[in-house]
């Protein structure tokens, strides 16, 4: 999957998960500190990715580093597309 389809799925999650439109975020937007998630709402963000790009999440292997921007989650994901490929 493309980035640009990765980080377009991401904004239409995080609208979903924060009931309030986000589209078209610099990939250095924070999701913490821009976005205001908090460890709820990162996990239906997962499950959201994991029901529109079909990723799976292994709690394993979450870092706190790949939940930082938009840009290290698309990494993330991208990374986790990878491997179920």
């Amino acid at each position: 999957m493309e980035h640009v389809k990765i980080v377009s799925a991401i904004e239409q999650a995080l609208t979903d998960v924060l009931q309030r439109p986000v589209s078209g975020m610099a990939e250095e937007t924070r999701l913490f500190d821009d976005l205001h998630l908090d460890s709820t709402s990162v996990l239906e963000l997962l499950m959201a990715l994991e029901d529109t790009v079909g990723i799976e999440v292994d709690p394993e292997s979450l870092e706190v580093s790949d939940f930082k921007t938009i840009g290290t989650l698309a990494g993330y994901v991208s990374d986790n597309l990878d491997r179920v490929s």
